[in-house]
C-alpha cells in the first residue's frame, strides 16, 4: 500500500505524455513499505498453514500515511526467522470490491488491487480512476511504482477476470485543470 503522489507521470495518453508538475511528487517514491501495516475489518480468518489472512467487511489497511479500503483482502505473509519472537513479514495484499487507495490529496479507485510489498508496486485493475484535486484520469489499469514515484495508467486491464474491465473502449481519458492566466 504505497501511494503518495499518485499523479507524478502518466503514460499511454496518446501523442501527449502529460505530467503533473508538483514539488511533492516524490512522496510516493519515498513510501516506507517497511512501516507497520494496520488493519480493521468486520471479519478475519487466519489460514496459518497457507501463510495467509483473509479479512472481509469494510476493510481498511493503513501504512505510513497511505490507506487502502476494500470489501475483501487476502494478505500473504511468511514467518520471520526466530520463531514466535520474529513475527511475520507481509509479502503481498490482494484487494477486491470497490478498492480505494488514498494518500494526501490523491485517490485511486479500481475493481481489484495487488500490493506487492517486496517490489513496492501497487497494480489496480478494472474501471480505474485516479484523482488529484480537479485532475482526473480513467482507464483499465494503474501501476504505482513506490520506488520511483511514477504512476502509469493504461487503457486496458490485463488478465481481465470477472469484474475486471477497462474503460472508454480501451482508452485512457483525463481531465486536467488549467490555471487561470491574467491577460
Amino acid at each position: 500500500m504505497k501511494s503518495s503522489y499518485l499523479l507524478l507521470s502518466i503514460g499511454c495518453l496518446g501523442a501527449a505524455g502529460l505530467m503533473f508538475a508538483s514539488a511533492d511528487a516524490q512522496l510516493v517514491g519515498n513510501h516506507n513499505s517497511n512501516a507497520p501495516v494496520n488493519f480493521t475489518a468486520d471479519r478475519i480468518e487466519v489460514q496459518d498453514r497457507a501463510d495467509r489472512v483473509v479479512v472481509s467487511g469494510n476493510v481498511e489497511v493503513t501504512q505510513a500515511g497511505m490507506t487502502l479500503n476494500a470489501a475483501r483482502m487476502t494478505v500473504a505473509y511468511r514467518n520471520q526467522p526466530g520463531g514466535g519472537a520474529g513475527g511475520v513479514e507481509i509479502d503481498r495484499i490482494d484487494a477486491s470490491g470497490n478498492v480505494v487507495v488514498t494518500k494526501a490529496d490523491q485517490t485511486a479507485r479500481g475493481n481489484v488491487a495487488i500490493y506487492d510489498l517486496n517490489s513496492k508496486l501497487i497494480t489496480m485493475l478494472g474501471n480505474v480512476a485516479l484523482t488529484q484535486g480537479a485532475n482526473r484520469l480513467t482507464g483499465g489499469r494503474l501501476v504505482m511504482d513506490l520506488n520511483s514515484g511514477r504512476s502509469t495508467v493504461d487503457g486496458r486491464a490485463s488478465g481481465g477476470g470477472a469484474g475486471v474491465t477497462g474503460s472508454a473502449g480501451g482508452r485512457v481519458t483525463g481531465t486536467f485543470s488549467v490555471p487561470q492566466r491574467k491577460n
